[in-house]
C-alpha cells in the first residue's frame, strides 16, 4: 500500500462524511469507494466481485440525543500491529437509551475522537468485534456523532461501520472496551462483511 494512496483514502473518507448526501447516497458512495480505491480495506482479490457492503435497513429510532457526563482516566490498547500500544483518554460518557458509552480521545499525534461500540448484534449479523460510530483520526466527522450545545451529543447508529480488520486480517484494530458494550441490539448501520 502506497502512503499517498492512504492519504487519498483518508481525504475521500473525510469528504464523504462531510458531504450533504442523504443516507442512501452516503452508502452508495461508500460502496464505490470500497470497490475502487487502492487503499480499500476490502481484500484486492475480493474487489472484482464486490457488490457492496451489507447494511441494516435505515432505522429512524437509531438516532438519539444523549446528555454527556464528565469522565476521566486512560486506557491503553495493544493493537497487535505496527501501531503498538495506543493510549485513549476518556472525554465524556454519553447516557444513551442503549446504555452508557464512553467517548475516547486518541492520544496520538493530533489526536481524535473515537467511539467504538459492541452491541447485541455483534456476532449475530454485525461484526463480532464491534463497530465504530466515529473515529475522527480517520475522517469520520459529523454523521455518527455530532456534538450539540449544552453538553449533549446526537448519535446516529445508521452510520455504525466496521473497523478495517472486519474485512481483512492484514489490519489490526482497537475494539470496543468493556465499558462500550451494550446489551441491546442496534439493528442499524453496517452488517458483517463475511456473511
Amino acid at each position: 500500500m502506497d502512503d499517498l494512496d492512504v492519504l487519498d483514502w483518508r481525504e475521500r473518507v473525510a469528504r464523504l462524511y462531510l458531504s450533504d448526501l442523504d443516507l442512501d447516497g452516503f452508502r452508495a458512495a461508500r460502496d464505490e469507494l470500497f470497490r475502487t480505491h487502492p487503499s480499500s480495506p476490502v481484500p484486492p482479490d475480493d474487489r472484482p466481485g464486490f457488490t457492496g457492503l451489507r447494511w441494516f435497513p435505515p432505522e429512524p429510532d437509531a438516532v438519539v440525543e444523549a446528555p454527556l457526563r464528565p469522565a476521566s482516566g486512560e486506557l491503553s490498547i495493544d493493537t497487535g500491529g505496527p501501531d503498538g500500544v495506543v493510549s485513549y483518554r476518556r472525554v465524556a460518557v454519553a447516557e444513551t437509551p442503549w446504555g452508557p458509552l464512553t467517548l475516547w480521545w486518541i492520544e496520538a499525534y493530533g489526536g481524535g475522537l473515537f467511539l467504538p461500540v459492541r452491541d447485541a448484534t455483534c456476532g449475530d449479523g454485525a461484526y463480532g468485534g464491534g463497530r465504530y460510530l466515529t473515529d475522527t483520526v480517520k475522517g469520520t466527522f459529523g454523521r455518527g456523532l455530532t456534538v450539540l450545545p449544552g453538553g449533549r451529543v446526537r448519535l446516529d447508529a445508521n452510520y455504525l461501520y466496521n473497523p478495517s480488520c472486519a474485512y481483512d486480517d492484514r489490519w489490526a484494530c482497537p475494539l470496543a472496551p468493556p465499558e462500550n458494550r451494550v446489551d441491546v441490539p442496534l439493528r442499524a448501520g453496517e452488517r458483517a462483511y463475511h456473511a
